[in-house]
């Protein structure tokens, strides 16, 4: 029996040796993988060389020492950096306080309103800017309600005051929904506490919530930050060409002079700094926790910077304390009335305003866009429905946006699942590989894609639009799939399993009806994404296939007619009915008990 037994072994042995790997869960995420590797990562390596190469092929810095030397250019990075920060700034300050509040009300409160600030979020920036511009112009309502008020010559556009605002109130519900989600995961209990341990109401939030809310904070100023410095609708249409910032340049130097190696080099410089962002970011936080991810383990470096922000915050909180004694002994005792409240109806109410404002506009008599409008009439939606560029835009923008939203879903689903599956070192590669399209301003992706697409043939089709927007949607749709299968129980999945359900069975009766709600989000969000982009087709399209948003460009830089408020107030419709949509599936989180 021996020789017999031994022959097995030698066999099953050979056999363990010739089989090949079996593929873990980060094969998953191949596809998605190369999708970006070729159509991200490629092209911004392609527009980099074009940085170092001139017009006749020699190698040369020439671009690069164009831009660092004395001139125009330094002026235009200080703009850039000098903007973004200051955007940064007040989109945190202003939006901690929404979030904070948002988070402290009952989950269907928090839901209706969190719609209003995403509301706001998913409108046109294109449309909301323009709308800033007849609100706040010359003779404009804001102008006419001051000199009603006593406030008179008063000039409001074209500083760098009324861009940053501008740029702080599109990019404000950002930093909300960004913080939000982890507030939502704090124990309010433990302010509790801290006040049965002698704390005041400041301390304890200092002290206690501010401290545990950190990493949300950091995550959206980090988002807010990248996305700032790609800016170019709002200095282009409310600043002064001293406001110039980098993406503005770009276009500029590509677009209208045809300098492919000095926009590519600003290009690299934009790319260079967002990613210094991120660095600095990684060795904090980590880049997982723009995931809602804690980071279990912190460097020495990290641990310092912790024990000087803990300091910072012992002393804001400790004169903070000392401020809010003085105000409940003062003021506190006339006014009835929760701040906190009235700042948080307030900001939304701003923030809902010029998107409203366009509705009653696109109803409007005249022939020129003014608020309140000049009588009421439908003419404008006529012109709009008979306009064969206008209704070929918006279709084409539907079509789109529904391809990119089950392209990003496909790709996203299989990424997130790889991600959150695997146990794998590569996972954190994975992570910032899909996180990578976030951290790139898109006009830089815009203008790799563009080039590249060229060489391809891709200029001035749907395919090439569709493909530059499934870059540009793919980490959003990513990082919400990451977290709905995060929150996913997964012992439904193995109980499932050991009931005989086969992998596929489990994935399609257990697995995806239970995140049916965040693949509904997902969905979602990659559409609107595609729907609202401008920056994309705006070079993509070649100046022959237009999209909605690119129709709304051409409207406002030729002609500006009411027939943009018309197609502004059917485009905000889209929003809400999708909106409705999301809000009517939502996702099960029935959990096994333990």
């Amino acid at each position: 029996m021996k020789p017999v037994t031994s022959l097995v072994e030698i066999t099953k042995k050979e056999r363990r040796t010739l089989q090949l790997p079996r593929p873990g869960p980060l094969w998953l995420a191949l596809p998605g993988a190369l999708f970006l590797l070729l159509f991200l990562i490629w092209p911004s390596l392609r527009i980099f060389s074009l940085s170092l190469f001139d017009r006749s092929g020699q190698f040369s810095f020439a671009a690069f020492a164009r831009f660092f030397g004395p001139g125009v250019y330094n002026r235009v990075l200080f703009n850039t950096f000098n903007i973004a920060f200051w955007t940064t700034a007040w989109c945190l300050l202003l939006g901690y306080p929404l979030a904070y509040w948002l988070s402290g009300l009952s989950k269907r409160n928090q839901q209706i309103l969190s719609l209003l600030v995403l509301l706001s979020f998913w409108s046109s920036t294109l449309v909301k800017n323009f709308t800033w511009l007849i609100l706040l112009g010359r003779n404009g309502f804001v102008e006419n309600l001051m000199q009603s008020l006593g406030f008179p010559d008063i000039h409001f556009l074209f500083n760098r005051e009324i861009v940053i605002f501008a740029m702080v109130h599109t990019l404000l519900p950002l930093a909300v929904v960004t913080m939000l989600p982890v507030m939502n995961q704090l124990d309010r209990r433990l302010m509790q506490a801290a006040a049965t341990l002698g704390a005041d109401r400041m301390q304890a939030f200092w002290r206690v919530w501010f401290t545990q809310s950190m990493r949300g904070v950091a995550a959206a100023g980090l988002l807010v930050f990248i996305s700032s410095l790609g800016f170019f609708i709002t200095p282009t249409f409310l600043g002064s060409p001293r406001e110039m910032m980098l993406g503005q340049m770009i276009i500029m130097q590509i677009n209208e002079l045809q300098n492919w190696q000095l926009g590519s080099a600003l290009a690299v410089v934009l790319v260079c700094a967002a990613l210094i962002s991120c660095v600095i970011y990684n060795l904090i936080f980590g880049l997982s926790s723009l995931a809602g991810e804690s980071r279990a383990a912190r460097s020495s470096h990290s641990r310092m910077v912790r024990y000087v922000g803990l300091a910072l915050v012992k002393s804001i909180a400790t004169l903070s304390s000392v401020i809010v004694r003085l105000y409940d002994r003062t003021l506190g005792k006339v006014l009835r009335v929760r701040l906190l409240g009235v700042y948080a109806c307030l900001a939304i109410f701003v923030l809902l305003f010029p998107v409203l404002a366009v509705i009653p506009m696109s109803f409007t008599r005249g022939s020129f866009l003014t608020f309140p409008p000049q009588g009421v009439s439908l003419k404008w939606f006529e012109v709009w429905f008979n306009s064969p560029l206008w209704v070929g835009a918006t279709l084409r923008s539907f079509g789109i946006g529904v391809v990119v939203g089950g392209i990003t879903c496909l790709l996203g689903t299989l990424a997130a699942l790889s991600v959150s599956r695997s146990q794998s070192r590569a996972r954190g590669w994975l992570f910032f590989l899909f996180l990578l399209p976030m951290m790139i301003p898109s006009i830089v992706i815009a203008i790799a894609l563009f080039y590249f697409a060229a060489q391809l043939g891709l200029v001035a089709t749907d395919t090439g639009i569709a493909i530059g927007h499934v870059v540009i949607a793919l980490p959003m749709v990513f990082v919400i799939l990451l977290t709905t299968f995060q929150g996913h129980d997964w012992r439904l999945d193995h109980a499932a399993a050991t009931l005989g359900a086969s992998k596929f069975q489990v994935l399609w009766r257990v697995t995806l009806p239970s995140v049916k709600g965040g693949l509904a989000a997902a969905f979602v969000i990659g559409f609107l994404t595609s729907f609202e982009e401008l920056t994309v087709a705006l070079f993509m399209g070649g100046g022959m296939k237009t999209t909605i948003p690119k129709q709304m460009w051409d409207d406002i830089l030729l002609q500006v007619s009411p027939t943009l408020a018309a197609a502004s107030t059917m485009v905000l419709l889209v929003v809400v009915v999708l909106f409705a949509v999301m809000q009517s599936i939502k996702p099960r989180n029935k959990r096994v008990s333990s």
